[in-house]
């Protein structure tokens, strides 16, 4: 039988996989991954990603009865050995829209054209270049995109694919050496990321089926509270692929809750994601440049020592505090807080969104350039459909409102649990005996707040009025 390598990518799945489908009809398949660590320069995977796809590759190997091979170095090197040393027919692989991929594998299938070579979509529900305005240009609001480009498009989303049993993968040789890729980090998270997760195709199932089970009933209220159970938390298995779009979609809509409401909104959020990618296709600068080009004129502060406080959670303002610290233990922050703590950096701290975008591709298991891009492009004001300069995150009154119990904020910020509600948020106005009796000393056991807010605000709104003009 004919032999076809499939090119994993961020598709690391066996189920609803297109690319391993279509090989399956042709031959036998030989599934590859290639940490490619020559074409992404700047956007190489952070600290977090790397571990997580560390143990990614182990999951997916043993789920492909240890027939995975693995790789790494520039896979336009790597990919014509590969089609000699197995007498391969030609290659096929799910496509990727990050636009170094898109110019590498341009690149691979102008020099393999002489190969059967094949691309296939897995991870969208519409191509970038299926949806434009009347036009022919690209949309860059969200809302007619989504319902006047998506919703009614005559390119439907498919349904998913049946899984791809391993019975159809190349037996490895013994004579074959191919031992794990090594994966080097610059910070080593270790267990303490491991024992929140359940990596690989299985724990992405798992997590959806809770989801459906246990928070999409309520999702349109509940999805803002960190504390709650009403957010999905599959954006690292739609990022990596151990889930796709297709799945989720069909999943939630094959069990809709008693309100369609919380189906409908669940589905926009999903849209989001397809507008991230959308806009990362049609403004492939979208990671380095302003899309508003007049905040190229904006005047950032740059300062390493609150940029630092910011990071580790010691900025004085328990509700920032505490997702910045869950993102560095976890590797994941609730979506509600990376939209107040990415306000706080750049708006009451006049941080370049560059700095809170950097940070986040190294801590975040679910680093992805559109998403992360587009997210910071949001909060700064600078992007497509962003919000406007004058929405600022109060963090005293957003943790007031979305944990008003303090169950996740004390989680993460121990210092402040046996601190009453009234003052958890804003301990600074805690009386002194208050303060005693819960163990606190303001500037030794817990930050004094890094800015005022009132005065941060103002500063903000005065820096954004001078770029009306321009």
């Amino acid at each position: 039988m004919d032999r076809f390598i499939v090119w994993l990518r961020q598709d690391l799945r066996l189920e609803d996989n297109p690319a391993l489908y279509e090989a399956s009809k042709k031959g036998v398949i030989i599934p590859i991954y290639i940490l490619d660590d020559t074409h992404p320069k700047q956007f190489k995977m952070g600290s977090a990603s790397l571990y997580w796809l560390k143990n990614l590759l182990h999951s997916l190997n043993q789920d492909c009865d240890q027939l995975l091979r693995t790789y790494k170095g520039d896979p336009i090197i790597i990919l014509p050995k590969l089609i000699e040393e197995f007498n391969a027919k030609g290659v096929l692989w799910n496509r990727c829209y990050e636009p170094w991929r898109i110019q590498r594998d341009r690149k691979i299938k102008e020099m393999l054209s002489s190969f059967h070579i094949e691309s296939f979509n897995a991870s969208l529900l519409w191509e970038p270049w299926q949806i434009l305005k009347s036009d022919q240009t690209p949309y860059r609001v969200f809302t007619p995109y989504y319902r006047k480009g998506c919703l009614p498009s005559e390119h439907q989303p498919r349904d998913p694919l049946p899984k791809v049993s391993p019975k159809s993968f190349l037996e490895k040789q013994p004579f074959e050496k191919n031992e794990p890729i090594d994966i080097t980090m610059k910070v080593d998270w270790g267990e303490k990321l491991i024992s929140h997760w359940d990596i690989g195709e299985k724990g992405g199932h798992q997590r959806l089926n809770h989801f459906i089970e246990q928070g999409l009933s309520d999702y349109k209220v509940g999805r803002d509270f960190p504390g709650g159970h009403h957010t999905s938390r599959i954006s690292v298995d739609l990022h990596w692929g151990t889930l796709s779009p297709h799945q989720v979609r069909n999943a939630v809509m094959s069990h809709p809750p008693s309100e369609s409401k919380n189906l409908d909104h669940y589905l926009s959020e999903l849209g989001w994601r397809e507008f991230s990618y959308y806009l990362l296709y049609h403004f492939p600068y979208l990671p380095t440049d302003n899309l508003q080009k007049k905040f190229d004129y904006f005047p950032w502060i740059e300062d390493e020592t609150t940029l630092k406080r910011w990071q580790m959670g010691q900025t004085g303002f328990p509700i920032v505090d505490a997702g910045m610290r869950e993102m560095y233990a976890t590797g994941y922050m609730h979506n509600r807080l990376r939209m107040v703590v990415g306000s706080f950096l750049v708006k009451n701290l006049l941080q370049h969104w560059h700095a809170g975008e950097a940070w986040f591709w190294d801590c975040l298991v679910d680093a992805d350039l559109a998403s992360n891009s587009a997210g910071w492009q949001w909060i700064a004001g600078c992007g497509a459909d962003a919000a406007p300069y004058f929405r600022i995150f109060n963090p005293i009154t957003q943790g007031e409102k979305f944990d008003a119990q303090g169950t996740y904020t004390r989680k993460w910020v121990p210092e402040l649990k046996d601190l009453p509600n009234q003052y958890l948020f804003k301990p600074w106005e805690a009386p002194s005996d208050v303060l005693s009796n819960a163990n606190i000393i303001l500037g030794k056991t817990y930050p004094k707040p890094i800015v005022s807010v009132s005065e941060s605000r103002a500063r903000a709104l005065q820096a954004f009025e001078k770029l009306k003009g321009i």
